[in-house]
């Protein structure tokens, strides 16, 4: 038995958007759901809802190039935004991708009330990551640092690698997971 005050039951997607839109005034709060390209943001929400196709995930980057809302427990909307990074896009499609992004953290429209920035484990931290981590500190985001796929290293060098990624971002801690 969970002994956690936010135990999801029920968790179903409600629509994807690419700018404004009438979902963003309702009154219920968002946490966003950013990282790399294939980071496994979809599968994140995924594994948390325990729904095995909730998020379409893929091993091909770029397969989000909307923000997609999930309504989670009838009351928070969890967002599963495009990576960022090296999707196998065009240049110009990566770009509005790139201002969507920004469009979403930087408007006063959209303000989830908390950012779940996901990080490769085994490849630890990037300069898009740092600067993503920059852009929520400076918009004053509440953010969680998952560092996700450790099924892909060995269990002696997680707490290293932890340190690594929390060195690198400046946060004082971070959640190892495998989605």
């Amino acid at each position: 038995m969970s002994t956690s005050p936010f135990r999801i039951k029920t968790a179903k997607f409600i629509k994807g958007i690419i700018g404004t839109d009438p979902i963003l005034k309702d009154a219920f709060p968002h946490v966003a759901f950013i990282g790399r390209s294939n980071v496994g943001k979809s599968s994140l929400i995924n594994s948390l809802t325990d729904q095995k196709n909730l998020a379409q995930s893929s091993s091909m980057p770029g397969k989000t190039r909307q923000i997609n809302f999930f309504l989670v427990n009838g009351n928070v909307y969890f967002t599963d935004l495009p990576g960022y990074g090296f999707a196998r896009i065009q240049s110009k499609q990566r770009e509005k991708l790139r201002k969507l992004i920004l469009w979403y953290f930087g408007s006063k429209e959209a303000r989830p009330r908390a950012v779940v920035l996901i990080v490769d484990a085994e490849v630890g931290t990037t300069d898009f990551d740092k600067e993503m981590v920059e852009l929520l500190r400076k918009e004053r985001y509440h953010t969680i640092i998952v560092a996700n796929k450790i099924d892909k290293m060995s269990r002696g060098k997680w707490n290293e690698q932890r340190m690594k990624i929390e060195t690198a971002l400046m946060v004082s801690n971070s959640i190892l997971y495998s989605a």
